[in-house]
């Protein structure tokens, strides 16, 4: 199985770098694979607790080098959630990439472990009849403390829904759950990489460079 891993992490930083200076990214150092995968931005601010800044991804297995490629720029610049990064943004972020693995068709929506499953829920909007869905990666309950009920909620309106939720309603859902593999990398961490392995650091237009990197 191909897990996530530092050079994956890399590879998205070398992207978004490259689409700051208008150039192309460098070749990518890990074998190729099809795998469903996800790119996560995170902003660190004055040492506190990162926070989301993009997250974007894919439940269908995509080539993994044009996978994260995308992936990597949608989830940074479009991200409807988020303006986009912009240059000057990126010493201070980190890039967790998920590669997503053992599908299982959940009995209930009770039916999975906190930390442990990914979900994805599909049901259809009692008010007119939508088909409506949405996921959540494996660490999101786990980090905002939810109960099992609590993160089915949340996803149910993530997908949009807005009206009552009913004990009925939640056991209608049809809910999919996943495991990841996963991978963070900051830009101090990719900086001191890109250093070791090609004798420079990188350089991004319009922005200075940094001491402390």
């Amino acid at each position: 199985m191909v897990a996530a891993n530092r050079e994956m992490a890399v590879y998205c930083f070398d992207t978004l770098v490259a689409h700051y200076n208008s150039d192309d990214a460098p070749p990518a150092a890990f074998d190729e694979g099809q795998h469903p995968l996800f790119v996560t931005w995170k902003k660190i601010v004055n040492g506190g607790e990162p926070r989301l800044r993009g997250c974007i991804g894919t439940l269908e297995a995509r080539y993994l080098v044009n996978g994260f490629r995308d992936y990597a720029l949608t989830s940074a610049l479009r991200d409807r959630r988020f303006p986009p990064i912009q240059a000057k943004e990126l010493p201070t972020l980190e890039c967790t990439v998920s590669i997503l693995t053992s599908y299982e068709t959940a009995n209930n929506y009770l039916d999975w472990e906190v930390g442990t499953h990914g979900l994805i829920i599909e049901f259809t909007d009692p008010n007119n009849n939508a088909r409506r869905s949405a996921t959540y990666l494996p660490e999101v309950a786990a980090h905002e403390g939810w109960t099992k009920e609590e993160a089915i909620d949340s996803l149910m309106r993530k997908a949009g829904y807005s009206g009552h939720i009913t004990e009925s309603l939640r056991k209608s859902i049809l809910v999919t759950r996943y495991q990841s593999t996963l991978f963070t990398l900051t830009y101090s961490d990719y900086v001191s990489y890109v250093r070791a392995t090609r004798g420079v650091a990188p350089a991004i237009n319009g922005v200075k460079p940094s001491n402390h990197y």
